[in-house]
């Protein structure tokens, strides 16, 4: 038999209904990345989002923190909490070109802290130029340094991000850093390309 499933506790307030505090807490995320090819900007913006999978939604983008206690759950099992014009929150990297052949990438980089009372951080990265691999590490050690200085964690800012990857992972109030990337090169007759990266909160 599997192991059952931990049923997450919600404060609830005087009037019978979760406090809004709760309400307005993360209690999951999942991540994903698209990509989408049209003449039109928005359009094509329009494609990366169903290829991310969460076009139905209305998205409304939110700043860093990675919120305490929030669970890590799969792309496929969050989408099943999407319903279509859900108001949705998320941590968004988004980068387009015209240009043709022109790389772009955008990437969310995660640090969760091992404490799971303590918050952690998401960073978003959209650049021009850069590998997915490149774009991918820069998101995920800007995270790690943010999290690193609100931990009090001594490391040295000038050293490459594998060597501070590996100080991280070997530092007991680190418990993960992770990220997801898209990249992609411009439409070579010229339409509109976009990548996307999301983390996206499920409450």
């Amino acid at each position: 038999m599997g192991k059952k499933k931990k049923k997450l506790h919600i404060e609830m307030g005087d009037s019978g209904y979760p406090r809004m505090s709760e309400m307005l807490l993360p209690k999951a995320i999942f991540f994903t990345n698209g990509v989408g090819v049209h003449k039109d900007r928005l359009s094509s913006f329009e494609l990366a989002l169903r290829d991310a999978g969460i076009e139905k939604a209305n998205l409304v983008t939110v700043s860093s923190i990675f919120p305490p206690h929030c669970k890590e759950i799969s792309r496929k099992h969050g989408e099943k909490f999407i319903m279509p014009g859900q108001i949705v929150h998320c941590v968004m990297a988004r980068q387009d070109t015209n240009e043709p052949n022109r790389l772009i990438a955008a990437s969310i980089g995660l640090a969760r802290p091992s404490d799971p009372k303590q918050y952690g951080y998401l960073s978003e990265h959209h650049s021009y130029g850069e590998t997915a691999k490149k774009a991918g590490e820069y998101a995920e050690d800007l995270a790690a340094t943010m999290l690193a200085t609100t931990l009090g964690i001594d490391f040295d800012a000038e050293k490459d991000w594998n060597e501070r990857e590996e100080a991280f992972k070997l530092n007991k109030d680190f418990l993960k850093t992770r990220n997801v990337v898209q990249s992609a090169e411009g439409h070579p007759k010229g339409q509109w390309s976009t990548v996307v990266a999301l983390g996206v909160f499920i409450f």
